[in-house]
């Protein structure tokens, strides 16, 4: 195989942390190069080098090899073939296809855009990924699957020899992913080189012919694919032997702290759900079926038509947070960086702010309470004045775990737990769940992670469509037949 780019010896600090400790990588013509590790690790800061955002203190990046960076900037990335595909899409919704696709380097016949000549080469640059869209049709009427194909095609209108792929599923469902999946092995075909960052370890078997696994700015390990196990490749991105990815073990649950009862939305109608104290619930089905709106609902952040909630045996008021806060329900939402944390607020004070009315704002008692919980729950932070902005995913979700347990909260709803967090923090948060249950709580997990589902909950409610689809004990139930109900076939054959 061709070689097309090399990191050699690459090194770059920052004030007081060194990001990158003599890295050396390559990649191939036509090959998928999956790139692991933990927040923090160094993936990002190694692609934006690539990317022309950040320059290397040492090393140098090396094209088609012979032709070495001389100097780093993000045009002149892109003009020697390497594009980015973010997990935040860079498209204009209200533009066509084709008006994203030429942005900035639009065709034009004398003074005019010459429209006819884009709307060719567009269907031209489609049809050979097999994207059957109209070129004039809006960005904004696509899915996010397809707005991610956009940016592909984009990158290829323009001659893109290299492309990044920052945690581009995360926001699609499996058949979106199947669909981004057969672009990417077209693209190999294509003699595209692609690197490929995601915490989905399962596509790197899928997807992946190498797998760099990165750690505290080093890289300690590359394998073909075929050459590495799974457990090899957790451990090697945790950095310490890890038994079990799902630790959780079912037990005998008690009594029954939270009932849905006939809920009814604008989302979502009939729902009946119940929990016990020590039992994960989990909620799967497709992105979109109603989930977290249900959850919203749930714990009175949006209104619904009909039906009760009952927490511990006591009827919840519609649209009251506050009440289902001092019954012990809360909610750990998706977005946790807009709806769970106050970014710009210190460790203590995000981890406090939910219980004042309980701690009757006694400053020494919240000090100590937020001590208390940062050791209970490992949560890593220099000091508990520090802004959660700079904290890891997976730090910033033990804080908002660890905001409702100082309101003495004994059921939990997490919504998408561990998304965006690496393989050791997810870890962390599943044995925090576990302990969660230890001490008599209840929870319903919401998550689009189909092995987590299955590995973390007791029991299983698949939504399709706003209702329930079917319910499983987790053990007694497999991926595809989950996949079934959460489309709808198994319903349209039962009701045929």
């Amino acid at each position: 195989m061709e070689k097309i780019l090399e990191f050699k010896g690459i090194t770059k600090t920052f004030p007081g942390v060194k990001a990158l400790d003599d890295i050396n990588l390559d990649l191939y013509k036509g090959e998928v190069h999956v790139i692991l590790g933990e927040n923090g690790a160094g993936k990002s800061t190694l692609m934006k080098i690539l990317a022309g955002a950040y320059t290397p203190d040492l090393g140098e990046v090396i094209l088609d090899g012979n032709k070495k960076m001389e100097r780093y900037s993000p045009i002149l990335s892109e003009e020697a073939g390497i594009r980015m595909i973010y997990q935040e899409l860079n498209l204009i919704p209200e533009l066509s296809i084709q008006d994203n696709i030429f942005l900035g380097h639009e065709l034009k016949k004398g003074v005019f855009l010459d429209r006819k000549k884009m709307y060719k080469h567009t269907k031209q640059l489609l049809q050979s990924l097999n994207i059957d869209e109209n070129p004039r049709k809006l960005v904004k009427d696509l899915s996010i699957a397809y707005q991610q194909m956009i940016e592909i095609v984009r990158a290829l209108s323009s001659d893109a020899k290299v492309l990044v792929f920052d945690e581009p599923t995360s926001s699609l469902t499996s058949v979106e992913i199947k669909e981004l999946f057969e672009m990417i092995r077209k693209l190999k075909k294509l003699g595209v080189g692609m690197f490929y960052i995601s915490h989905r370890l399962e596509e790197v078997f899928e997807i992946g012919d190498r797998v760099t696994i990165m750690r505290d700015g080093v890289c300690v390990r590359t394998e073909n694919v075929e050459n590495i196990t799974m457990n090899e490749i957790v451990e090697g991105i945790a950095g310490r032997k890890i038994e079990n990815l799902y630790p959780h073990v079912r037990k005998p649950c008690g009594k029954k702290l939270l009932e849905i009862s006939n809920l009814t939305g604008k989302r979502f109608k009939n729902i009946n759900i119940e929990v016990h104290a020590g039992e994960i619930v989990g909620l799967s089905g497709l992105v979109g079926a109603g989930r977290s709106e249900i959850a919203r609902a749930v714990f009175g952040i949006d209104d619904y038509a009909d039906g009760e909630v009952f927490v511990d045996g006591n009827k919840l008021p519609k649209n009251s947070t506050a009440k289902a806060v001092d019954s012990g329900l809360c909610l750990l939402p998706e977005n946790r960086k807009e709806e769970g944390l106050a970014l710009s607020m210190s460790v203590e004070k995000n981890m406090t702010i939910a219980a004042l009315n309980n701690l009757l704002v006694n400053n020494r008692l919240l000090r100590r309470e937020t001590l208390d919980y940062v050791e209970k729950l490992s949560i890593a932070t220099p000091t508990i004045d520090r802004l959660v902005n700079f904290l890891s995913g997976g730090t910033q979700q033990k804080v908002v775990v660890a905001k409702w347990l100082m309101t003495k909260s004994k059921v939990f709803i997490f919504d998408e737990p561990t998304r965006g967090i690496d393989v050791g923090a997810k870890t962390d948060i599943y044995e925090l769940m576990d302990m969660l249950l230890e001490q008599g709580a209840a929870i319903i997990m919401i998550s689009s992670d189909l092995p987590e589902v299955l590995g973390m909950s007791d029991r299983i409610y698949v939504i399709c469509q706003g209702e329930i689809a079917g319910e499983f004990e987790a053990d007694k139930v497999d991926q595809n037949t989950i996949l079934q109900y959460a489309f709808g076939q198994q319903k349209k054959e039962e009701t045929n």
